[in-house]
């Protein structure tokens, strides 16, 4: 067997922002249906770790091409974690002070991630959900004069995908079909803008969305109201809490409305969280693919999609993050810390460096 070998990407970097965006798409071999070829876009390899790395450095260059956001102005934002996480490396590269406001229900991960990259995070009340944090950046953004990121009302969301993403998934299958596409929703802003692209050239190809069974918000068929500047003005009706950080907030974002109003996909399906949690301790344990509990849903919903898929066919599949800012979440539960029975065994098997116990 020859050994691996790498010759480098041929280029020097100017900035950490200049490696966001073509990340890799990766085949799985252990757990995907035999009679299927499912392959995943692996947005883990973004320089913060997931795939609100590119909303987030749009939204701030845009800004700025435009004048919205002026030279060490306060950048705000409400988040459950990536794209704060996003902003908060992109604020910390390029100078800007950024507030964070997010859920307390969120992993604690995500908040000392944010500080750790210099940002400030302000915490709401869990009874408050998404919408609380919501509402609270718009407050302090309106009271201090600070840029508002806007993540799910901004134009910039959807279109560095439609620019970025959906360029590389389109590249990255130029050689073969793509039948099927299948991805959550969190701002709408991956779907939107991906489902712009794969509309028009790649017709063919089946795009399925998936949102959290005891949050079907899509599926309930009713858009919460919005005010002018097309902000939720309340929390939906169908919305109940779910573990699957990242995907669906309490309200449908405008983002996510020129999916709706286009009909950008051809399927909706709910996962369960317990599926999510299970699939993505899957992909690590089988796959060696390390990823957080909305990936893991995706590729539940994946699975759904396989199973009446006809044989040969290409699914890909969007995991949005790694699973290192799940640590405190369920999908952790029931990870020891010590050593279980077989592990002491293994442990005993010889002489030297023994533990006590």
């Amino acid at each position: 067997m020859t050994i691996r070998q790498t010759s480098g990407r041929g280029r020097r970097y100017d900035s950490v922002l200049d490696t966001v965006g073509d990340t890799p798409v990766i085949r799985l071999n252990q757990i995907a249906p035999d009679h299927v070829n499912m392959f995943v876009k692996m947005e883990a390899f973004n320089p913060a770790g997931s795939v609100k790395d590119r909303l987030a450095l749009n939204i701030i260059e845009a800004a700025e091409r435009d004048g919205r956001l002026k030279p060490g102005q306060t950048v705000v934002e409400a988040t459950s974690g990536n794209t704060g996480i996003g902003l908060a490396m992109i604020c910390a590269a390029k100078g800007y002070p950024l507030v964070i406001t997010m859920s307390e229900a969120f992993s604690i991960e995500r908040r000392r991630l944010m500080r750790f990259f210099g940002a400030k995070v302000v915490l709401t009340p869990k009874a408050e959900k998404a919408f609380g944090m919501y509402r609270k950046a718009i407050e302090l953004a309106e009271k201090n004069g600070w840029f508002l990121a806007s993540q799910f009302e901004t134009a910039d969301n959807a279109d560095i995908h439609e620019n970025t993403t959906a360029r590389e998934i389109l590249a990255d299958f130029s050689d073969a079909s793509l039948d099927y596409w299948v991805t959550g929703y969190g701002t709408g802003g991956t779907v939107t803008g991906v489902a712009r692209a794969l509309r028009g050239k790649s017709p063919t190809t089946k795009i399925v969305l998936a949102e959290p069974s005891n949050a079907a918000l899509l599926a309930s068929g009713e858009v919460n109201p919005r005010n002018t500047a097309h902000q939720a003005t309340e929390g939906h009706k169908a919305f109940e809490a779910h573990p699957l950080q990242g995907w669906t907030p309490d309200f449908i974002p405008f983002v996510l409305q020129e999916t709706i109003d286009k009909s950008f996909y051809d399927s909706l399906l709910k996962v369960g969280g317990s599926d999510a949690i299970a699939w993505s301790r899957r992909l690590a344990a089988e796959e060696g693919i390390f990823v957080g509990i909305s990936a893991g849903g995706t590729v539940a919903a994946a699975m759904e999609v396989a199973r009446d898929a006809p044989t040969g066919s290409n699914i890909l599949v969007m995991l949005p993050d790694t699973g290192e800012r799940y640590l405190s979440t369920p999908l952790f539960e029931g990870v020891a810390e010590d050593m279980s029975e077989e592990e002491w065994q293994i442990s005993r098997s010889t002489p030297g460096q023994q533990m006590d116990g």
